[in-house]
């Protein structure tokens, strides 16, 4: 099939996207599909015509993941048209000759079902959920909402707007992080209200609206999901700190262990609240649910990612290696999902 692993975009986590869409790009020209690799933001300025033959390594082009957040104004100054359109130069044109898009995006405009609509409109298969189901987990405060209302365990939390007074206050220590933030950038633990200030001011530079909630001491586990049905489970246990962005992406920052080491009551446990997830969030293909579990095993859902990364160190290819599914056979069971969807 002729596939484009669109990458890259103007969010925060600009460089992690980058190399997802380098990994999942090397998988699919393994798997025999003609694939392109493009930066969704600075698209292709040369003629697209053929471009699905052309002997270009693509994935060479792209460069490590950084440890700290990328320049994303040096990113925008690059786009010589002035980038008042998302979608780069020929990047729409390009989807529209190919078979499937095959979404490694992550983030504002990636992740958040815009790009997914316009796909849509245009009647371009992709890879991963719908529009609806990605706006919804994508803000944190809606997914909250949806948890209460269908009884699935969660942080007690709030949300507060810029300028907000809060009506309640979260007891010390508590977890601030932008609404809609992904790979815990704008995301703080705060055990004092000097720090309560500024993990609230860190978390304002990137949303406008942020969520406050309970912090759960003890231990935490992520949960892949693949055409609806729970992989294993991971645990996550960072050598410094917790899981912020320095730990998930810099390499043995973080102790991974999959399958995780859990009575298999308790994991069914956290596998069956993962797929109910799923279900009330309208998901579709894949996704990845995280948790965190107390001293007394109760076990809480903290959000739902609707295009978990893809890369060296991400925690959805371990899972699916954990049940015999390398690398290439996950990204090709994820386009035949978009394509049978689709179809």
């Amino acid at each position: 099939m002729k596939v484009v692993v669109l990458a890259g975009g103007i969010s925060t986590e600009r460089d992690v996207s980058l190399s997802s869409g380098s990994m999942i790009y090397r998988a699919l020209q393994k798997k025999g599909h003609q694939a392109v690799l493009l930066d969704v933001y600075l698209g292709y300025e040369e003629d697209p015509e053929g471009i699905f033959d052309r002997q270009t390594d693509w994935a060479a082009q792209i460069g490590a993941v950084r440890e700290e957040n990328p320049d994303l104004e040096a990113v925008k100054a690059m786009r010589r048209d002035g980038g008042r359109s998302f979608f780069g130069p020929n990047v729409l044109t390009i989807c529209q000759a190919a078979d499937c898009v095959f979404l490694a995006l992550h983030g504002a405009k990636g992740e958040d079902g815009k790009v997914q609509a316009c796909l849509e409109l245009l009647g371009i298969p992709y890879t991963g959920t719908d529009f609806v189901s990605s706006a919804m987990a994508m803000d944190k405060g809606i997914t909250k909402d949806l948890f209460r209302a269908y009884g699935i365990p969660t942080p007690a939390g709030i949300r507060l707007g810029k300028g907000e007074t809060e009506s309640t206050r979260v007891p010390f220590p508590c977890i601030v992080k932008a609404c809609c933030g992904g790979s815990s950038v704008g995301v703080c633990i705060a055990r004092s209200q000097e720090e309560y200030q500024a993990a609230k001011e860190e978390a304002f530079r990137y949303d406008g609206e942020v969520v406050i909630e309970q912090y759960i001491e003890g231990r935490e586990f992520s949960v892949g999901i693949l055409d609806g049905k729970a992989l294993p489970v991971i645990e996550i246990a960072p050598k410094v700190g917790f899981y912020d962005y320095r730990n998930k992406y810099q390499a043995d920052a973080t102790v991974e262990t999959c399958p995780a080491q859990l009575p298999k009551e308790k994991t069914r446990e956290l596998q069956q609240v993962a797929e109910q997830v799923f279900q009330v969030l309208r998901m579709k293909s894949y996704a990845r649910m995280d948790f965190r579990m107390d001293e007394e095993g109760q076990i809480y859902c903290l959000e739902a990612n609707t295009l978990p990364g893809m890369t060296p160190t991400s925690l959805l290819p371990q899972e699916a290696a954990a049940v015999g599914m390398d690398f290439p056979e996950l990204c090709q069971q994820i386009l035949l999902q978009a394509v049978d969807r689709k179809g």
